[in-house]
């Protein structure tokens, strides 16, 4: 039986969407985050040596990272299904898609979310300013522009096509939903990417995606 060790408001969320997809049966073992850290709790060392979510148990098979517990879920379950051909220009954007996300996309995501604590952190009156300034430079110069570019790159990719993997929805889509999901909460994508807002829209309204989030429980994504 698969389980999948769920971490509260994090990229685990968008495994069990795939599953539901897949139409598998799974179990799912939650886990809380710190409400002073936010991060993961000890409990899920027990279950991989990082002690980070995503992980799935399958049986006595234990896998880590989204893009690999995707890639085994379809080399496994998935019977040509949520991807395409091997060999077709889908197929590259696919596999594009499936390692942007972790790759090129939440490094930025993650960095703001440090940068921002850093600005807001509590620190001796007298370097408060010097604080604030680092954070802000590094921001404003490097972090900001470098998301704006990404934004932009992934709304001409879906003013092309429907999917980030071509005209039909794939697991790259399942994957690509935790960065857009992340930079959503932050900012007012329809404003300045509707192709981007659209394509949440649709993802959202898919039953299985509803299915997921009933399964999950109450979902705000954090890098």
């Amino acid at each position: 039986m698969i389980t999948v060790h769920h971490l509260e408001n994090s990229r685990s969320q968008r495994l069990l969407w795939l599953l539901e997809e897949l139409g598998l049966p799974y179990k799912v073992k939650r886990y809380a985050r710190d409400p002073k850290t936010m991060l993961a709790p000890p409990e899920l060392a027990k279950v991989h040596a990082l002690g980070k979510s995503p992980v799935m148990t399958d049986g006595d098979i234990t896998v880590a990272e989204s893009g690999a517990i995707i890639e085994y879920l379809l080399d496994t379950y998935g019977q040509g299904r949520l991807r395409p051909a091997v060999g077709t220009p889908e197929r590259r954007q696919f596999t594009y898609w499936l390692h942007f996300a972790e790759g090129s996309a939440m490094p930025y995501l993650v960095m703001k979310l440090v940068f921002d604590k850093v600005r807001s952190a509590p620190v001796p009156f007298f370097i408060k300013p010097v604080v604030k300034g680092v954070a802000d430079k590094v921001t404003k110069s490097f972090i900001a522009p470098n998301i704006t570019k990404q934004l932009i790159f992934m709304e001409g990719e879906l003013a092309e096509q429907p999917w980030f993997a071509g005209t039909e929805f794939s697991a790259a889509d399942v994957q690509m939903s935790y960065p857009v999901e992340a930079l959503a909460e932050t900012m007012d994508l329809a404003a300045a990417h509707p192709k981007l807002a659209d394509w949440l829209a649709r993802i959202h309204a898919r039953p299985a995606y509803q299915r997921a989030l009933k399964k999950g429980g109450s979902y705000s994504p954090v890098p």
